[in-house]
């Protein structure tokens, strides 16, 4: 009996040291062939998806608990994973304004559009971009249909972006130095207290699990930011598949204005190994099945929607992945990275998406995602 006792513990452990084992000769793979910088990547990409699902943080969850159930902790815990590392980002970006970039866009009529429908789309499937990232990582069925759509929404938007964009957009604005972070800073205070005021008593409270995910993503986009040389980012690398896809069965991109560009056409002849955003992007799957399995598996059951619902996870899909070309990034790059780096476009992305986020929680029960 004791034997019998043993041996399930035995193999869960066997289990697990197999997955940190497997985990880090890939990132080491990645480095002997890419370079070091890329195998850091990498594991930075595992601890996002580690972080964002052993800690069970995200974007799409806490803004849907916020307008149905008036739980503001969620939202609490991302305006302070964006203050923090708002106090990083400000000064390195003046530091090394050649070395690193911030996430800056400009206000247009087609970024406001792009981010409502994104709003809309997530709570659709519950999930943004890294949401979704993370959900399929796990073995979310929902999100396992959307993600490839996901990717090609993304493909597309960017193909046909320069003709939205054309209708109209303001120059960019972006927040810089001490009274940027300063005005920044106040800001999400200003949000925070908001959010505060409008919660339940209960719903005021960040729990301990939330403050630590907190932290965690907060290092993680830091470390991101100083090793790619760019704020975390989702979108650009799931269209960077699908236009590698298509350049393999003889598309002609070249001719595209955004994937004709110099910078793109040079990402498109590389490996996704030196794709900084590619390499976060798989490192979030794997690090949210890595954690999937470590709590004993991909044991999801398969959800029973009706037809409507897996009709409407492909079109959110790929409206997610349009929606966040034309908005210039999703909740990860336009919002939290976007705000954390100055960029006025991500709190007018948040305005326009929370809005839109109302709109979907209510389609998602129509749409028979809920009893």
């Amino acid at each position: 009996m004791l034997i019998a006792a043993q041996t399930p513990a035995r193999a869960g452990i066997a289990t697990r040291a197999a997955l940190i084992g497997a985990a880090l000769v890939l990132a080491l793979a990645v480095a002997a062939l890419a370079g070091a910088r890329y195998g850091l990547l990498l594991l930075v990409g595992l601890g996002f998806g580690i972080a964002l699902e052993g800690l069970r943080f995200g974007f799409a969850g806490p803004w849907r608990a916020m307008i149905l159930r008036r739980e503001g902790g969620g939202i609490l815990a991302q305006l302070l994973a964006i203050a923090l590392v708002a106090v990083v980002a400000f000064p390195l970006l003046a530091s090394f304004p050649d070395e690193i970039l911030g996430a800056h866009a400009p206000v247009g009529f087609a970024m406001i559009g792009g981010a409502f429908v994104f709003g809309a789309a997530m709570q659709i499937v519950l999930g943004c971009g890294s949401g979704t990232l993370v959900n399929a990582g796990s073995g979310n069925a929902v999100s396992l249909v959307a993600l490839p759509f996901f990717a090609i929404g993304s493909f597309l938007g960017a193909s046909h972006l320069f003709w939205w964009t054309g209708l109209g957009s303001l120059p960019v604005v972006a927040l810089a130095g001490g009274s940027g972070l300063g005005v920044t800073l106040a800001g999400l205070a200003g949000l925070a207290a908001l959010v505060w005021w409008r919660a339940t008593p209960e719903g005021r409270v960040l729990p301990r699990r939330l403050m630590l995910a907190a932290l965690a993503v907060a290092g993680l986009a830091v470390l991101n930011l100083m090793i790619a040389g760019q704020p975390w980012g989702v979108v650009y690398g799931l269209g960077l598949w699908v236009a590698k896809g298509a350049s393999l069965v003889g598309a002609d991109l070249a001719a595209n204005p955004f994937w004709g560009a110099a910078g793109n056409q040079a990402r498109l002849a590389q490996s996704l190994l030196t794709d900084v955003t590619s390499l976060t992007n798989i490192g979030i799957i794997g690090g949210a099945f890595l954690v999937t399995v470590w709590r004993g598996g991909l044991s999801q059951p398969l959800q029973r929607l009706p037809r409507r619902a897996w009709v409407a996870a492909v079109i959110a899909g790929l409206a997610l992945g349009y929606a966040s070309r034309l908005a210039f990034g999703c909740n990860v790059g336009a919002f939290f990275s976007g705000i954390s780096t100055g960029s006025l476009h991500g709190w007018v992305w948040f305005a326009a998406a929370f809005l839109g986020s109302v709109v979907g929680v209510r389609l998602r029960r129509s749409l028979g995602f809920e009893g």
